[in-house]
């Protein structure tokens, strides 16, 4: 995915329009409508207006990363979990926690049947 991907993503997540976003950053509309449509590219000072409001890093809008064993999921897994409540998150670790169980009790199925 390429900027205005990601940016066209979290606006679909907070159910908000470009001319919203624009008018929370004092940016013109048609500007930011460029960026979404990966037209145009944000100035430095809007790269980080866009990180700090939807609480991202920099590197996800870019979708940059160093590390290259973080996956894309890992990293769309790790910004949704940091959007949760801190509720949500105890809850999302326990579901979590319950795929990781049923796996070992898979694996444990094929080891016994082998």
């Amino acid at each position: 995915m390429n900027f205005g991907d990601n940016l066209r993503t979290l606006l679909e997540e907070r159910n908000m329009t470009q001319k919203e976003l624009a008018f929370h950053l004092n940016i013109a509309p048609s500007t930011l409508g460029s960026y979404v449509q990966n037209t145009r590219e944000p100035d430095f000072a809007t790269l980080k207006s866009l990180a700090k409001y939807f609480d991202v890093s920099i590197d996800y809008l870019l979708n940059y990363s160093l590390d290259k064993k973080a996956t894309l999921q890992e990293n769309e897994m790790l910004r949704i979990f940091r959007s949760l409540t801190e509720e949500q998150q105890f809850i999302c670790i326990e579901q979590c926690k319950v795929f990781i169980r049923m796996n070992h009790k898979e694996k444990e199925s094929l080891r016994k049947s082998s």
